[in-house]
């Protein structure tokens, strides 16, 4: 009796676990922009970077704020971007391969 209980419980955590895995949030991934090689696109307010045979992709930028709308300079070497770092939105431009983003416009924040 005490086996098959058991035996009852594991399976009820098991499929608690599973649904609770399947009804999460789906993922969205937003902003694509190709380059010959690469993919770069927005997620949860970062960008990322894939290669566009598949593969597992890469952050490349961090920080607080939100960064989107990457596009690729023609030669794939830099991405450029929109992010919020300071509280106020600006463009941006990075190697494509990762590292300190450049900010190219000074928009001013409001003051109270």
């Amino acid at each position: 009796m005490k086996k098959s209980f058991f035996s009852l419980v594991a399976v009820v955590v098991v499929c608690f676990c599973v649904l609770s895995a399947h009804a999460s949030s789906p993922l969205l991934l937003q902003k694509p922009t190709l380059s010959k090689t690469h993919i770069a696109f927005a997620y949860a307010g970062d960008l990322w970077l894939v290669s566009r045979e598949g593969g597992e992709a890469h952050l490349i930028t961090s920080g607080t704020g939100t960064k989107t709308d990457p596009v690729f300079s023609p030669d794939g070497s830099m991405i450029a971007f929109t992010g919020d770092y300071d509280g106020n939105v600006d463009v941006y431009v990075m190697p494509s391969a990762g590292g300190v983003p450049r900010r190219l416009t000074h928009h001013p924040s409001w003051t109270k």
